[in-house]
């Protein structure tokens, strides 16, 4: 992926949306990496310091290290999150949005939803 272009890290446990959502954001030319957890995303920013996606999808519910927990970690670091999840809990929606969630959409989401907050995210004026 070329660094002109811009890219978001998708992190979901359901590797089927994770390539789905990848298709669907590279179909307007946005380049995507997945992970199939905060984990392995985490550890990805740890270990790759020049590593810095424009925006993070990410799903609450995960094993592991869950999705808030991921956005907690992220804090401070100016990366655009949008959270996804399953199960629509209001409590769950509100903590994401106080610890600073550019957004959060409910699964499964409209795909051209996805895309227009996605490219308000990463900055993107929507194609005409």
């Amino acid at each position: 992926m070329s660094d002109s272009n811009p890219s978001v890290a998708v992190i979901d446990d359901d590797m089927s949306v994770g390539r789905a959502v990848k298709r669907l954001l590279q179909s307007v030319s946005i380049g995507a990496d997945t992970y199939p957890s905060g984990d392995e995303f985490l550890d990805t920013l740890a270990a790759i310091p020049r590593y810095r996606p424009g925006c993070v999808i990410l799903d609450i519910q995960m094993p592991g290290t869950n999705g808030l927990e991921v956005q907690r970690r992220l804090s401070g670091s100016g990366i655009p999150v949008i959270l996804t999840t399953a199960y629509d809990d209001a409590g769950v929606r509100s903590q994401g949005l106080a610890l600073g969630a550019f957004g959060n959409l409910c699964k499964p989401f409209n795909a051209a939803i996805l895309i227009q907050a996605v490219q308000a995210a990463l900055g993107i004026a929507p194609a005409p």
